[in-house]
């Protein structure tokens, strides 16, 4: 049958009709929060590209975990900014090092959260890069080398799950970095901590923003030899096919908005939970346009979370998490 007896919109008549036959659902417990610690003492600096989000201090951060544990916000990410650098990233994995730090007090001030710990080296080190770089031999460039980082990274993942993280989230794209990361808690007594892995991260112009927030630009080439190239899926496929194999427990996919067939796919082709993340710039553009006057922020930040959702995201990293939520109670 057809039109006229076929009518669509009989569905879309009132509000109340539109609610009860809605597909995707956005909620609290879909957000995974940012933050970013630094030393030092009342430290709150906003991050100019960021409007909203800020390097907070440890004596500022409770009253931050406090309000987020408040609006029903099930789980953070924790970013450290630290106070000195080297060549090999050492303070990443320095047991008392920024990030293990706010984890024990994340941890003691809301036990109930789940604590994320991003496990990379490029806030670490002082050539910005996500591992440790070497002059290769032939060509007397400098590359990463994926091996060599392993053992690094390694050490990271251990020192965050004796710290007390829920979950490792391994972020540097280095080749059997799940593998490696996996075995190290295994062997550390540390088994049942789960690991996020971000399985499919593009060399990402929507990343300008962060680098600002985590003081993480390379200071040298970029990160096209280990990051995704934009233009590849079927890639996509198989550095998540390999993360499986070697015991991620959830999938990412980052960034998420220009990438949402990706997310598509991974939901579509795996059993594991998908993770998007709504990365720096996909914030600070709405930011920008908002601050304008030329777009209505909640109605377009709800629309973009819900795209994400609805394109199989089961959680979504966003720094918009506070205001979505108070957003999706009416507030």
């Amino acid at each position: 049958m057809s039109f006229p007896i076929v009518r669509h919109r009989r569905l879309r008549r009132t509000g109340g009709l539109r609610s009860m036959v809605r597909e995707t659902v956005l909620s609290a417990d879909d957000f995974i929060y940012p933050l970013f610690v630094t030393h030092g003492k009342e430290v709150k600096e906003e991050i100019p590209s960021m409007p909203g989000v800020y390097h907070l201090s440890m004596d500022l951060l409770e009253a931050e975990i406090r309000e987020i544990a408040a609006l029903g916000i099930k789980s953070v990410l924790l970013f450290g900014v630290p106070d000195y650098k080297d060549a090999h990233g050492s303070s990443a994995y320095d047991p008392n090092g920024i990030v293990q730090e706010a984890i024990r007090a994340v941890k003691g001030w809301a036990p109930e959260l789940v604590v994320v710990a991003d496990t990379c080296l490029c806030q670490f080190t002082d050539h910005g890069h996500c591992g440790i770089v070497h002059q290769d031999k032939a060509t007397g460039v400098a590359v990463v080398d994926n091996d060599q980082s392993l053992e690094l990274l390694v050490r990271t993942a251990v020192s965050q799950a004796e710290a007390g993280a829920d979950v490792i989230a391994p972020s540097n794209m280095m080749d059997g970095f799940v593998h490696a990361i996996r075995a190290g808690l295994d062997e550390a007594g540390y088994s049942d901590i789960a690991i996020l892995s971000y399985s499919v991260k593009y060399a990402s112009a929507f990343y300008g923003p962060f680098r600002d927030a985590a003081h993480s630009a390379p200071q040298f080439g970029d990160r096209k030899t280990y990051q995704m190239d934009p233009a590849n899926s079927r890639e996509a496929l198989r550095e998540a096919e390999s993360d499986v194999a070697e015991g991620a427990d959830m999938l990412m996919v980052k960034p998420a908005l220009s990438y949402l067939d990706i997310v598509k796919t991974l939901k579509e082709q795996f059993d594991l939970p998908v993770v998007a993340y709504n990365v720096s710039a996909e914030y600070s553009m709405v930011k920008a346009a908002a601050a304008n006057g030329w777009v209505d922020e909640r109605s377009i930040v709800l629309e973009k979370l819900i795209s994400m959702k609805r394109a199989g995201a089961d959680m979504i990293i966003t720094y918009h998490a506070k205001d979505a939520v108070r957003w999706l109670k009416g507030e």
